[in-house]
């Protein structure tokens, strides 16, 4: 879901500066989820459903191609080839000077912007009415808490978000146990080599079936 948002910022690139890997992967994973190409799985996984969605970007592409079998959200965000698209995804955002080296935290810069977008685009009351490029953008923004409102039982059955965590802050505990962002966020992504086949080489999809977007 190539989407972009007036931000000028891809929703995953908003989650990668405001939560880190985690949190790029949980919202790659709900425009997926939104496009009807991922559902849940046997064991609380995710798989890869019907044909690929036309217009994804490399990074949601990768993710795709990761669920041909089906993953746990925590192995996937722990997969070689979304750990590569990670870092090729902070490349442009450290050139750009949101991210600082060597540790590639968010820059004072990268926060207050997005401390301006959350107070810009607050939390939904509810969820009617919802463009996907509004769900996509408020989980994104917000993390658990819009999971919690906007995609609860998805975020649940597949591990996205845990059911114990706190609903204040912004987190993406992505099953994880209750933890604040950048607790273990920027662990080392860019080991491993770039496996399988690639985004792109999918022929009519991984798994037989539709899904549905609905939550």
């Amino acid at each position: 879901m190539d989407t972009g948002t007036e931000i000028g910022w891809e929703p995953h690139e908003v989650a990668l500066l405001g939560g880190g890997p985690r949190a790029a992967v949980t919202v790659a994973v709900v425009a997926l989820h939104l496009l009807g190409a991922v559902e849940t799985g046997p064991g609380r996984t995710l798989c890869a459903m019907g044909p690929e969605p036309e217009g994804l970007g490399p990074f949601e592409g990768t993710v795709l191609d990761c669920l041909c079998e089906p993953l746990t959200a925590r192995e996937l965000v722990r997969h070689a080839d979304v750990r590569l698209a990670l870092a090729l995804t902070r490349i442009p955002l450290a050139e750009d000077g949101l991210l600082t080296h060597p540790w590639l935290r968010p820059t004072r810069g990268a926060r207050r912007r997005l401390a301006f977008w959350r107070e810009r685009h607050p939390l939904p009351a509810v969820r009617h009415g919802l463009t996907d490029e509004d769900t996509l953008l408020a989980v994104a923004l917000h993390g658990d808490a819009a999971l919690r409102l906007l995609l609860p039982r998805f975020a649940l059955r597949t591990g996205l978000m845990d059911p114990g965590a706190p609903a204040d802050g912004v987190r993406f505990s992505l099953g994880r146990g209750r933890f604040l962002r950048w607790r273990d966020e920027y662990e080392d992504s860019v080991s491993g080599d770039w496996g399988g086949t690639g985004h792109g080489d999918h022929s009519g999809g991984c798994g037989s079936g539709g899904g549905g977007g609905s939550d």
